[in-house]
């Protein structure tokens, strides 16, 4: 890409499309009239990354690119990637010296993409992070995403807002590093916050859904947890360490008891019910150890793989299809 080419476009904003039917309208409605009218001066694009929806989302955004085909740009990819795969396929297409990444569901509001574009044009901040300080959703999710996110600071990353984030600024030259830093399984807020770039936190208010239900599942959440844990932590291989270690002592100091048992009081040990619990209790902290390494060999195979972390259908940009 030419160099001019990119220092036409100030900011890029990325929106990752995953069943967003009915959404999507008010979502580019929002970022017309609260960023890009409120900021004649920058220039920006907008693009949308169908992660292979199965409803109307696509058809939805090539009505939104036909209004305005110079700002907003759409890709398609073959199914669903996920997420983060979707934020780095629009990095790959991104032209602005900024990149803005946000959700399609209207829960993060367009509004404060002025004072993140504020705080790095005029703070000169590498990383702008929009921290969720509440969320208007279901006990249900707010305690799970409590739950998620103090792990996350306990194990991983101490700066990781209580709240979490999606909603974040990051330069061009963050942008870069991410990209090259293709792993298997990425787990996006870990690795901004890695790159221990300059950062400004910014909390607010996250709105509830006005339209369809969130696809972001305990399970997913589940999954996401064990991607940032064990991509930037040691702690499941040190648990296995100590719980070795302890499991070993338990033994002995089992043994000592019988011993002294039997020579202090003349009682014997019999029945097959001290067996059976020491049996059950070896074999359930090994069947956990070895599922825990079982993950790190798992995670080792698709980084030796090196396989592409999505698939690009057709991508609307320009003048028409690429």
């Amino acid at each position: 890409m030419p160099a001019d080419a990119t220092s036409q476009i100030d900011y890029s904003i990325v929106v990752p499309v995953y069943f967003n039917e009915g959404e999507l309208d008010e979502a580019m409605k929002s970022l017309k009239h609260d960023v890009i009218d409120c900021n004649p001066k920058l220039r920006g694009e907008v693009i949308f990354v169908d992660d292979g929806s199965g409803d109307n989302s696509f058809a939805e955004l090539l009505r939104i690119r036909s209004t305005d085909p110079r700002t907003v740009k759409v890709i398609k990819f073959t199914r669903n990637f996920g997420q983060v795969s979707a934020l780095k396929a629009g990095f790959t297409r991104a032209r602005g010296k900024c990149v803005i990444t946000m959700s399609a569901d209207g829960q993060d509001p367009a509004r404060l993409i002025d004072a993140m574009l504020d705080a790095y044009f005029r703070e000169h901040y590498e990383i702008v992070v929009c921290s969720r300080q509440g969320r208007d959703e279901s006990y249900y999710r707010i305690l799970t995403s409590k739950l998620f996110y103090w792990m996350m600071r306990r194990l991983t990353f101490p700066q990781m807002p209580t709240g979490g984030f999606d909603f974040i600024l990051i330069s061009r030259k963050v942008m870069q590093i991410l990209l090259r830093n293709r792993d298997a399984h990425p787990f996006l807020q870990g690795q901004v916050l890695w790159t221990g770039f300059r950062t400004k936190f910014i909390e607010y208010q996250r709105r509830n859904r006005i339209v369809g239900i969130s696809r972001w599942t305990f399970g997913k959440k589940l999954t996401y947890l064990i991607d940032g844990v064990m991509s930037y932590s040691f702690f499941p291989i040190r648990v296995i360490s100590v719980m070795g270690v302890i499991v070993a002592l338990l033994g002995f100091l089992y043994a000592v008891v019988i011993f002294i048992v039997k020579l202090t009081l003349d009682i014997p040990i019999q029945g097959w019910a001290p067996v059976m619990i020491v049996i059950l209790l070896t074999g359930g902290f090994q069947m956990i150890m070895l599922g825990i390494i079982g993950e790190y060999v798992w995670r080792t195979l698709a980084q030796a793989r090196n396989r592409d972390q999505y698939i690009i259908e057709a991508t609307f940009e320009g003048d028409g299809l690429d």
